[in-house]
């Protein structure tokens, strides 16, 4: 059961220099040819708490001669209300990050701090429920309950949140009403559009008001004026202070974010691109 939404899910070198386990003590390492940041310390000089905080972090699949390396030594910070795309190709370990961030997977080694909790090793229960309270979740494929209404679908994460009926419904109205959904509160997924159905989505993500969304490639399966409209919604949730975490393979879709971590092979290897950095390094990839 992930996140308390009541079905289960299942998630899935040349010319750049690594940043391999840096400890949080060193000093920032500079890529002259493209003038970005490879690794950050952990030293907040914002003044914002840190949220998620990875060290150290591998994951391995299988043993023996058959382990897949997902995760190499990740080190990584995300601080409270940031809007952070994580990117890389294909198998490079960014949607296995996305997991253990989101608490749907453990790591083979490291430590995993979110909101300063160590969580790497918490029984299934308290995963779920931490989920539940604290992590939002948009996925491409939206994973609504084809039999439920758009209400219903925003009403579950809050059933096993314990809210009571009224209160569920007026936060489940409220949030569709943010989406721009209040005329389509009981009509069922196969009656809406991709664009209706995502947002849809992100309405029962949001609505047990978390500190962290967490979207995998929200805009995959949308036309580009949808992506737009997704788009400026989560700049908006962000204005609103969640922090918000996107894996995506879409340059166009991370430039929106203020930060681009960049995975390749399993490893960070920028841990703090602007947009504009991300352009030249995607030219190079």
């Amino acid at each position: 059961m992930v996140g308390g939404l009541g079905f289960t899910l299942s998630l899935s070198k040349g010319g750049v220099s690594r940043s391999n386990a840096i400890p949080a003590s060193k000093i920032l390492a500079v890529n002259p040819s493209v003038g970005c940041r490879v690794a950050k310390p952990n030293i907040n000089h914002n003044m914002k708490s840190t949220l998620i905080r990875l060290e150290d972090i591998s994951k391995v699949y299988g043993t023996g001669n058959t382990a897949v390396h997902a995760l190499n030594h990740v080190n990584l910070t995300v601080d409270d209300g940031e809007y952070c795309s994580i990117m890389g190709a294909s198998g490079s370990g960014k949607s296995t990050t996305m997991n253990v961030i989101g608490c749907l997977d453990r790591p083979s080694d490291g430590r995993y701090y979110l909101d300063n909790q160590d969580i790497s090793q918490l029984p299934n229960e308290q995963l779920a429920e931490i989920r539940n309270r604290k992590i939002g979740f948009v996925f491409q494929q939206f994973h609504l309950l084809s039999h439920l209404t758009a209400l219903d679908n925003v009403m579950l994460p809050m059933i096993y949140a314990g809210v009571s009926v009224d209160e569920r419904k007026e936060r489940a109205v409220t949030a569709l009403e943010k989406m721009g959904l209040g005329s389509r509160l009981h009509n069922q997924p196969n009656q809406l559009s991709g664009g209706q159905q995502q947002r849809v989505a992100i309405a029962r993500a949001i609505v047990n008001n978390p500190r962290l969304l967490l979207a995998d490639e929200p805009t995959g399966a949308l036309d580009s004026r949808t992506v737009r409209e997704v788009l400026d919604i989560f700049q908006e949730l962000h204005d609103d202070g969640i922090t918000v975490v996107m894996v995506t393979h879409e340059v166009e879709v991370a430039r929106e974010s203020k930060r681009i971590v960049w995975f390749r092979d399993g490893e960070v290897i920028y841990s703090h691109l602007t947009p504009e950095e991300m352009l030249e390094v995607a030219v190079k990839a």
